[in-house]
């Protein structure tokens, strides 16, 4: 097998395991979380509508945030979000607001799942759950350092509780801090610590003994409140232990905060409901070696002759897959052989089976087989910067320009358009015809560009398109199939690349926002008339749209350049050679993010004003981070990628500014830097950090921890520390990101996944070609058929997938071996106890 690149962005990046050392085991973790839509939430305008948006929280950090659907109290988001994140998160949240122009947000509700919730079934949830009210002492975060003892002496038994500090407390007062302190319970006594002023990360450093009261043993409790001068306290959490742990195993370490327990208050439905799927994929990661036999396996199949392609390894695992795992199994296939410069041999061999077992050329792709999955997940990764470069100039117009374009009259608003022209009731013939002139205005530099984009799209998919319209013109070279081997590309390139980009800009990065009624409705427009042009007008006139024959003309027009476009995009040189030289995701010098970001270094002394921040255009490549004034200053500054050392967000409070994050870097003599950059909201900043610490995983010397504020007066306003060298309060995050089209390749993660898909259809593996009397039934009719060729090739056939299959099982059972010898040197490893700090 080739060797794989080792570059920093996009190609493969370093294993888990590989990253810990070839004989350690690696433990990985993600969250599919996909917002569908919400039903009959309270209204909280005086208009009697709302305008709802969900935040979503791992733990207590924001990973998302959705875009805002106005006026709505059924919203439709449909955004969908993978984040990797360490195996310790607890629960998930949902909060879901509604947006205010003027003041601050209205909470509306919130749903949150535990991770033995999203555990419970391995399919994860997919299901109307009803918000519940949010309740201020269960929204509790962080975490407290304590260290027990309990002692003998004359007078009984006595307990020393250590109370050292706490991190990530939750912020109970206006600038972003609180006033914390520690109360501790034992049985009848109680004491408390000082308070330390405007600090989410106070050090106190203070022992608490506390007397053995008669009774029965008395379990130790913990809480931290927000001192408040005029009002109640605020709660801020507590931890509890029980006298078997006091006495057996003291608590000595960090200890996660919890909420008073309470039973969960249903609203009953009162506030609403959200449809959510959530699924959480958690799984370890052998060192490389054990998965070469499998993933050699996979490779052979594709290698091999392309008469023994159903009786493969990788048949056999399609075979085994139901539809609901086909497009994650494709995705991490494309990946795998992406990985070792076999996506073409890849695409190919599914190709051959999928046309081979096609009767009717009308149906060719257009299921949700293997073949079609794994064409559509590589030309999401592989060509996402040129569908945003031929889409994204149009896109932007459509959304910005907010034209009134309709060609149906049972949808079209009259008044509407009225209240635009002042010019009286139009008619529908006169609303058809400006709509006519709009669309074809929009569509016309569509066309211009995808025809126009030859030169531009990725060679890799120009080569994977050349062998599918030879596989398609082998298989159907008849005259009347003519058409077969251009709508075998378009129905891919056309109909499941461009079309649903247009229709949902927002799910393919071409926006950072839904788009409103009217403009989804113009997309919509544009998408059916993409999609007729993919169809090379083979359904024009047909069906129950007859109300867009006014576009036929420019369609049937487009038609004839597309059949030259495609023509052309197959005429591409050299081949990808089977074993050759494996391909980058994404070139470490390519951009992967750009965008205006506000500036600022740190400083030495002084205090730090929101006037500090210029605004700089940044671009962020696998080895650098540089800006400069605008996108096309010559003049630029840059951070090697190298010298990343951690890359966390920043407390509002450090500069009274939101979406702050950092940037920690160390030049080449050992001195620690930090950059400030702001951004210009949460799903901004959340990108750009997940982008960042994609960029710099590689790096040796991470932090672990680091300061979530800033040094100003000083002292740190986080921890409040004097030395601008003290050690960071809080743990670094460097593990939380979020999955997307660049994202690094892992082959080992990805063969990992396979090898779960495997045993998952273990039973069927053996039952089918081990142990199935159905096959000596298949070679019987044959026999009776009287040929001997034909009985030959069956019995050839059979020994085929019999032997491939015994091989997978083989596999699988030393994989099997290996996690459970692994498992058990990690027990034998574990020490049970508080959290890592």
């Amino acid at each position: 097998m080739p060797s794989l690149p080792r570059s920093s962005l996009g190609t493969r990046a370093p294993s888990w395991s590989e990253s810990l050392g070839q004989g350690a085991m690696a433990k990985s973790s993600s969250l599919n979380v996909r917002v569908v839509e919400g039903r009959a939430l309270p209204a909280k305008d005086v208009s009697g509508s709302s305008d709802p948006y969900c935040i979503v929280k791992v733990d207590d950090e924001v990973v998302a945030r959705t875009a805002t659907i106005w006026r709505s109290l059924s919203p439709f988001w449909g955004e969908e979000y993978t984040v990797h994140l360490p195996l310790d998160f607890h629960h998930l949240s949902f909060y879901v607001l509604d947006e205010d122009t003027v003041g601050q947000d209205d909470i509306i509700g919130k749903i949150s799942l535990s991770r033995e919730a999203i555990t419970a079934d391995p399919r994860g949830i997919d299901s109307w759950i009803n918000l519940s009210r949010v309740d201020p002492d269960s929204e509790v975060q962080g975490e407290i350092c304590l260290s027990v003892q309990t002692l003998e002496d004359v007078r009984g038994r006595c307990l020393h509780c250590h109370v050292l500090q706490a991190r990530d407390l939750a912020p109970r007062d206006i600038s972003g801090t609180s006033d914390p302190f520690a109360r501790v319970f034992w049985g009848s006594q109680s004491l408390e610590t000082s308070t330390i002023k405007k600090t989410r990360f106070p050090h106190w450093d203070e022992v608490l003994e506390l007397r053995e009261m008669p009774g029965s043993p008395s379990p130790l409790r913990v809480e931290l409140w927000d001192w408040d001068m005029v009002g109640k306290n605020d709660f801020l959490g507590m931890v509890e232990f029980p006298p078997q742990v006091l006495q057996h195993n003291p608590p000595n370490g960090w200890f996660r905060l919890l909420p008073f327990p309470r039973a969960e208050e249903d609203s009953g439905g009162s506030l609403g409901a959200l449809r959510l799927k959530v699924r959480l994929t958690e799984d370890s990661v052998l060192p490389s070696r054990y998965y070469q036999p499998l993933r050699e396996l996979l490779m052979e199949s594709v290698l091999g002759p392309a008469e023994e392609d159903a009786a493969s390894p990788l048949a056999v695992l399609e075979e085994l897959t139901s539809g609901d795992c086909r497009q994650e199994l494709a995705t991490k296939l494309v990946k795998l052989f992406l990985g070792q410069g076999l996506t073409g041999p890849f695409l190919d061999y599914l190709t051959r089976r999928e046309v081979a077992r096609t009767t009717d050329p009308n149906t060719l792709f257009r299921s949700n087989s293997l073949a079609s999955k794994s064409v559509e997940q590589f030309m999401k990764l592989v060509g996402m910067p040129y569908l945003h470069e031929v889409l994204r100039p149009v896109i932007n117009r459509v959304f910005e320009e907010r034209k009134y374009m309709e060609l149906d009259p049972c949808k079209m608003d009259l008044g509407r358009t009225r209240r635009i022209s002042f010019k009286g009731a139009p008619s529908e013939e006169h609303v058809r015809e400006v709509s006519l002139g709009l669309l074809t205005g929009y569509l016309g530099p569509i066309v211009d560009a995808i025809v126009g984009s030859v030169g531009r799209c990725p060679s890799a998919m120009r080569l994977a398109f050349k062998q599918l319209r030879q596989r398609v013109e082998e298989r159907f070279p008849q005259a009347e199939h003519e058409d077969v081997k251009y709508l075998a590309i378009s129905g891919f390139l056309f109909l499941r690349f461009f079309a649903p980009a247009i229709l949902s800009p927002k799910l393919f990065d071409l926006r950072d926002q839904h788009a409103d009624p009217q403009t989804s409705r113009s997309l919509l427009l544009l998408a059916k008339a993409v999609q007729s042009i993919g169809n090379l007008g083979q359904q024009l006139g047909q069906g129950k749209e007859l109300w867009m024959a006014p576009l036929h003309p420019f369609l049937l027009q487009s038609i004839s350049r597309v059949r030259d476009f495609l023509d052309q995009l197959v005429e591409v040189d050299g081949k990808e050679e089977a074993g050759g030289p494996a391909r980058a995701l994404v070139p470490p010098s390519m951009t992967v993010r750009e965008g205006y970001l506000l500036k600022r270094k740190e400083e030495p002394a002084g205090l730090a004003t929101r006037f500090a921040f210029k605004k700089r255009y940044f671009r962020l490549s696998g080895e650098m981070l540089s800006y400069s004034k605008s996108p096309e200053w010559q003049m630029r500054s840059s951070i090697p990628v190298s010298h990343i050392r951690a890359v966390e967000r920043v407390d509002e409070g450090a500069f009274q500014l939101p979406h702050v994050m950092q940037v920690v870097t160390q030049d080449g003599a050992g001195a620690p830097h930090t950059t400030y950059l702001q951004c210009k909201n949460v799903n901004e900043l959340n990108q750009w950090l997940s982008a960042l610490r994609k960029a710099s995983a590689p790096n040796p010397d991470k932090l672990a921890s680091c300061h979530p504020g800033a040094f100003r007066s000083g002292h740190w306003t986080c921890c409040l520390q004097a030395e601008r060298s003290a050690s960071g309060c809080s743990r670094t995050h460097s593990a939380v990101t979020l999955g997307d089209w660049s994202d690094p390749l892992d082959p080992d993660a990805e063969t990992q996944m396979v090898y779960r898909q495997l045993l998952l259809g273990r039973d069927r593996l053996r039952m089918k070609f081990l142990e199935d009397s159905n096959m000596d039934t298949t070679l019987e009719a044959a026999t009776e058929q009287g040929s001997s060729a034909m009985e030959g090739a069956c019995t050839d056939a059979l020994a085929r997938q019999r032997e491939a299959a015994a091989r997978l099982l083989k596999v699988l059972t030393d994989l099997d071996q290996a996690h459970e010898e692994f498992q058990q040197q990690e027990q034998g490893k574990v020490v049970s106890g508080p959290l890592r700090p």
